[in-house]
């Protein structure tokens, strides 16, 4: 018989003990608790929400003040350049009939013609009393060159050196205290970090993109004979060439030089050239007149697996030596065709390119460990590198903007083929006038093509001799020079300022 007491007094209990937890569940201290909980959920959107905005804000405020502090180094570049083109040759002029009725006065319609082209870029201020870093093909060939500065003062602008295998070039504007960018480590830069590209496209005056590093050490890219391009994809277009690629540290990293457009216009690949580079090529032009580059003496190519597999390697990084030049740095040492340059100086080489840029910055007279891989075993070597010569008409270009009787005189060091072209005797020592400038004071007393032997009674052997002398020169002060012309020495003097009608 069921116990029926028992199971109700059970039952009751068990009621009671749900409804006790139940008024303790949702006391008002719980109802409260629970209350707070669902309030600190909605909250946490909002959060979130101005958190980002504080991020944002705070970064959008740091690239705002980055571009303030880097905006008055970059200068706008405007050129004027005489194109000259050939006048039509219509054969109807020359019939005799028509000369017997009408004369010449056509004749000027199959002469030259001469028209007044303009171009635009940019460049960066790099020092306070007015050295400007741009772009070769900016100002190439320019008869006028105007900078306007952030402060819309405008400034002529002189070429003062150049350097066509690197697409630098350095002019000057005569200014005092003008703004300029720290330089950056472009050895630092990854894929990935931020850039601001800053010039005049298509002359919108002090123009801001943002990107990213895109790659590092591009070559093969045909824009010039030493590349080592930094790739970005800022929005850069025609007339940025010449302007500043700056990190968020404020630091110039690279000049913006090219982009990669089937339209003419930003397609996401621009090139810039490494500020390490670009600071060296300044640096060489202004104190020594030239580039100075190291040279190997090897012609090589890359490996490819066919290659690979025929020189007993054990993969395609490397660079294969086609040619030796005889008495080369290369020869001295050792190395010979076949031979595959894996290592320079501790520095791992994967392609031609990177070698060939390495070795060009390596100072004449170091010595560097090479190791090559010659019938599949390794190999270390030990050359002495020299100094690379430049080729006829590869010289750098630069013009002396001394204050003094020489200014504007651009001259070069004598090479083989200037001997050769001008007949010079083996015994001559000096430096060859390419060109003097119509402003300058020895426009009436120097040719094309006099060898200066003398200045001021001291000797001249090549350009850094001229430059070292020329310096010293007061620019009230008279200048005697030593010329060999034509055949014979002859003693030209040139007066200074003072002297100047």
């Amino acid at each position: 018989m069921l116990n029926t007491g028992f199971t109700l007094k059970k039952i009751y209990y068990i009621f009671a003990a749900l409804l006790i937890f139940g008024l303790a569940l949702y006391s008002p201290s719980a109802l409260q608790t629970e209350a707070h909980a669902s309030t600190e959920e909605a909250a946490k959107p909002q959060s979130r929400l101005d958190n980002a905005k504080d991020f944002l804000s705070k970064t959008s405020l740091a690239m705002s003040e980055v571009v303030e502090a880097v905006k008055p180094a970059v200068v706008n570049i405007s050129t004027t350049k005489t194109i000259k083109t050939q006048g039509g040759v219509n054969p109807f002029f020359e019939d005799p009939l028509f000369r017997r009725f009408f004369g010449d006065q056509f004749d000027h319609m199959q002469k030259p013609r001469e028209r007044k082209a303009t171009s635009l870029g940019s460049g960066v201020i790099v020092t306070s009393d007015g050295y400007i870093l741009t772009n070769n093909h900016v100002v190439k060939d320019a008869d006028e060159i105007t900078v306007l500065l952030s402060d819309k003062r405008e400034l002529d602008g002189k070429i003062i050196a150049s350097d066509p295998k690197t697409d630098i070039s350095v002019i000057k504007v005569d200014a005092r205290d003008l703004p300029t960018l720290k330089w950056g480590d472009s050895n630092e830069l990854k894929p990935g970090n931020l850039v601001l590209a800053i010039g005049s496209p298509y002359g919108l005056n002090q123009t801001v993109t943002m990107g990213i590093v895109s790659a590092v050490g591009r070559a093969n890219v045909g824009l010039a004979d030493y590349e080592n391009f930094i790739q970005l994809d800022a929005a850069i277009n025609p007339g940025n060439s010449g302007g500043a690629l700056v990190n968020s540290n404020c630091e110039l990293v690279g000049i913006n030089t090219a982009i990669f457009s089937t339209s003419g216009g930003y397609q996401g690949i621009g090139f810039a050239i490494p500020s390490n580079m670009a600071k060296k090529v300044l640096e060489n032009l202004l104190e020594k007149g030239k580039v100075i580059r190291g040279w190997l003496g090897v012609s090589v190519q890359a490996v490819t697996p066919e290659l690979a597999k025929q020189f007993k390697l054990s993969d395609i990084n490397g660079a294969l030596i086609a040619e030796v030049i005889e008495g080369s740095p290369a020869e001295k040492a050792g190395l010979a065709r076949g031979d595959v340059i894996t290592e320079f100086n501790h520095i791992k080489i994967d392609e031609p390119n990177s070698l060939r840029n390495i070795v060009a910055n390596t100072a004449p007279g170091d010595k560097v460990k090479v190791i090559v891989i010659r019938d599949g075993k390794p190999s270390t070597m030990t050359i002495t590198i020299t100094e690379l010569k430049a080729e006829s008409g590869e010289e750098a270009v630069v013009t002396n903007v001394f204050e003094n009787a020489l200014t504007g005189v651009t001259v070069k060091d004598l090479t083989p083929e200037i001997y050769s072209e001008l007949a010079l005797p083996s015994r001559i020592r000096g430096v060859v006038v390419s060109e003097v400038a119509e402003e300058s004071p020895a426009v009436e007393k120097l040719l094309r093509g006099d060898v200066v032997l003398e200045i001021n009674r001291k000797a001249v052997s090549n350009w850094e001799d001229f430059r070292a002398t020329a310096s010293k020169i007061k620019a009230e002060e008279d200048v005697l020079l030593l010329v060999y012309r034509r055949g014979a020495s002859i003693f030209i003097s040139i007066g200074g300022k003072k002297q100047k009608q």
